[in-house]
């Protein structure tokens, strides 16, 4: 990029920056559960069209596409946000705020790192901080790059917004199908992926991965007044239990950038569930989060261990451990029965494309800080299995997503517009190192 065209950039992502507020306004005050985000669909492809946007379309399963056409062939890069959000929960705690009003204020915030408050303008909601800022931050990014294309500056590749369906109940599930059925019947493919989900302006590199499991273990029924004729699967289920938390849980390996492998059992059930039945099957759901090189096989094989060892024990223990799967229904109507197997993964620092995206930051006056995510994104599809570089690039700030104090700071959506601009202007310019698969 040119001095040039990175000032007019600036200048242009400034300008629109009433235009962005107002649009993540919108997008806020319109409820998205997962499972019913029609409307959001709908006004996410009005705005690709008052922009300008080259191409703009919803798929089968509801998810959305924009594309804006470079001057010159060159890299497709995907900006991805999810257009659904988790409940508000009770209003009571949203301190006045409707979780739907999307009111601006001047309100006590958290700086970048979280080492101290700074009052600014905010902009107050449910997706504020998952994902609504950033989606309009995304959106208004191909604006900027319209404005610069008007002006006669020239670019290579696709800048390609994708808005999915469905990413906090069953993470993958939108994506999985835009990339691996809607893209190519559209003849379209993509060469890296820019995530909007939280990362207070700073580039996110990774996060572990999710595999959620079922141990079941089986008993024999028997009346509750008479315990000794059956086998009771809560009694054969405490080894089990013991194993996962005294041997399996303290073993497992950590990675020097996501952190600590985990294990967790988190709900108990037991059927059939009557206080006068001896219970004939003890079920356990498990959640492990899991880092680079581990994968479902080898969380279920762990699980499996276990079992064997107790089978060889006691003739009467008898259990089975699967990866639980959900039938997820789209607005639209699509079913899939999902796998609940979320991929870890990590773009190393010194990959050519986070290096790519840092110096874009470098060149418009931006702070280039790192980080990793807590939680899970879409990047377990394009990273986890696709293996394509993968990064977070947002305004907003991880530690509000999913509270009653939901919010987006408003200075953080202005830079965020110029960001993902000059991050896109930036990487679509790099060799071929900038799009090696990602290796673990």
């Amino acid at each position: 990029m040119s001095k040039e065209m990175i000032q007019k950039l600036s200048e242009i992502a400034k300008e629109l920056k009433p235009e962005v507020v107002k649009f993540a306004q919108k997008l806020i005050k319109t409820p998205s559960i997962s499972g019913e985000e029609g409307q959001l669909a709908e006004l996410l492809l009005a705005e690709m069209e008052k922009l300008g946007y080259d191409e703009y379309f919803r798929d089968e399963q509801g998810n959305i596409v924009g594309i804006i056409n470079g001057d010159e062939e060159g890299p497709t890069i995907m900006f991805n946000s999810h257009m659904d959000h988790v409940s508000p929960g009770d209003v009571a705690n949203w301190e006045g705020y409707d979780p739907y009003g999307a009111e601006i204020d001047i309100c006590e915030v958290d700086n970048q790192d979280k080492t101290e408050k700074e009052m600014v303008e905010c902009i107050h909601g449910r997706a504020a901080s998952d994902v609504k800022g950033g989606e309009a931050a995304q959106i208004y990014a191909g604006a900027v790059l319209l404005k610069l294309r008007e002006l006669g500056y020239k670019f290579k590749g696709k800048f390609m917004f994708t808005g999915v369906v469905q990413e906090e109940p069953a993470e993958m599930v939108g994506m999985s199908y835009l990339i691996d059925k809607t893209l190519p019947e559209k003849g379209l493919t993509y060469d890296a992926m820019v995530s909007s989900e939280a990362t207070s302006l700073k580039l996110y590199c990774g996060h572990r991965g999710r595999v959620e499991m079922l141990a079941t273990v089986y008993g024999r029924t028997s009346h509750g007044s008479a315990p000794w004729l059956g086998i009771n699967a809560i009694y054969k289920a405490m080894p089990l239990i013991s194993k996962i938390k005294d041997e399996l849980y303290p073993n497992l390996p950590a990675d020097e950038d996501l952190g600590q492998a985990s294990l967790s059992l988190n709900i108990i059930e037991c059927s059939p569930g009557a206080l006068s039945i001896v219970p004939d099957r003890c079920m356990l759901s498990i959640d492990r989060r899991t880092i680079p090189g581990e994968t479902a096989e080898t969380a279920i094989k762990e699980i499996q261990g276990a079992i064997e060892e107790l089978a060889a024990l006691d003739p009467e223990f008898k259990a089975d451990v699967i990866v639980k799967s959900a039938l997820e229904r789209s607005y639209t109507g699509v079913e899939i029965n999902a796998k609940k197997d979320m991929s870890p993964w990590k773009t190393p620092r010194d990959h050519g494309f986070v290096k790519a995206a840092a110096q874009a930051l470098e060149e418009i006056g931006q702070p280039v800080k790192y980080g990793y995510w807590d939680f899970g994104t879409d990047g377990s599809k394009t990273a986890g299995i696709d293996r394509k570089p993968t990064i977070g690039y947002s305004p907003m700030q991880e530690q509000y997503a999913h509270t009653p104090y939901d919010k987006v700071r408003t200075d953080y959506i202005e830079k965020a517009v110029a960001g993902n601009a000059a991050i896109f202007l930036k990487v679509t310019e790099a060799g071929e190192d900038a799009y090696k698969p990602l290796e673990w």
